[in-house]
């Protein structure tokens, strides 16, 4: 099982550099005729395995999941693996403790909204500092949704904003 999980692995770092579309086609290619060949694996072996032992409670979650572990497939922008954001999120997972007596629950919320647009500047390449400096310049005059939402990370390209 762990060997065709890492053949999956090698496929998407082989298709790293490509293109939306030659991703889309490669997984369909290659991932897919893993994929089933894992489910087949899966089917065959769930029963053989003790369902309360950490494996079988595995078995179990992939079993549960295995529409959503292939939608990845369908889509050449989608990541296989969800670890960039867990990586993008731990630093506020492992201060919450320390975040824990925030004075209000105000404060919490806007602690929140700062921390998701720096995520957010951060995935799409900008400088967190510099791309809140121009929103926090431009919205008091974006009248219209439409300016709003070109103040949006995934709307502003890296060369907008300052080095």
């Amino acid at each position: 099982m762990l060997s065709l999980i890492n053949k999956l692995y090698v496929i998407e770092r082989e298709t790293k550099a490509l293109s939306v579309n030659e991703k889309h086609l490669q997984r369909q290619e290659k991932s897919l005729p893993v994929l089933n060949q894992l489910k087949i694996y899966l089917e065959e072996n769930q029963h053989k395995v003790p369902k309360d032992s950490l494996t079988g409670k595995a078995m179990t979650y992939l079993g549960n999941q295995w529409e959503k572990l292939n939608v990845y497939c369908t889509n050449g922008e989608l990541n296989m693996s969800n670890i960039l954001a867990e990586n993008a999120i731990r630093p506020f997972v492992i201060g919450r403790k320390a975040w824990l007596f925030s004075d209000t629950p105000a404060g919490a919320h806007a602690s929140s909204i700062h921390y998701s647009l720096i995520e957010t500047a951060k995935a799409n390449g900008l400088e967190p500092y510099e791309y809140l400096k121009q929103v926090l310049t431009a919205l008091p005059y974006a009248g219209t949704v439409d300016k709003v939402e070109a103040l949006l990370p995934w709307n502003i390209k890296k060369s907008d904003t300052p080095e």
